[in-house]
């Protein structure tokens, strides 16, 4: 039986290994959330490795990992987001936005009415707060606030 001492583990520790396993690891972490966030830090863990490879002192990687991690972050991450229509998906809700509805009780100004909408009752209130909106009226859904409808009369 070998026993090994503490001072052998720390003259045979090769910082590659731990970058490239730290680089797996936010691989996988990015492969089940999917947010576009950690796969970044795999990148920065990469160039730590092979910096580490070429026997750069352990402040420089842990700084390169930083920067490179922190700058494709910031620059690369949105386009990677359009590129990839991440988080574009309509909610049901926000379908409705320029559709046209009926006013089914009158909106009072600085108030609430009723609006159907594809087959389903909104409250709803009027984008232009000071106006009335009468029962029978068609309307057109502009935004949602909340659980209200925000709608204006149809032109």
């Amino acid at each position: 039986m070998t026993i090994v001492s503490i001072g052998d583990l720390i003259t045979s520790f090769n910082p590659s290994i731990v970058w490239v396993i730290l680089a797996l690891i936010f691989a996988i972490i990015e492969a089940f959330t999917m947010g576009l966030t950690t796969i970044w830090f795999c990148g920065g863990a990469v160039v730590a490795s092979l910096l580490a490879m070429v026997n750069a002192p352990i402040g420089v990687q842990v700084a390169m990992f930083l920067i490179v991690s922190f700058v494709l972050l910031y620059f690369t991450r949105p386009i990677a987001q359009k590129k990839l229509k991440v988080g574009s998906e309509k909610t049901n809700a926000e379908a409705l936005i320029g559709k046209i509805g009926f006013v089914t009780q009158t909106i009072q100004p600085f108030s609430t009415g009723q609006v159907k909408l594809e087959g389903k009752e909104w409250t709803a209130i009027a984008e232009d707060r000071s106006i009335t909106i009468e029962k029978g009226s068609k309307v057109v859904a502009v935004k949602i606030e909340g659980v209200k409808l925000v709608v204006v009369p149809e032109q």
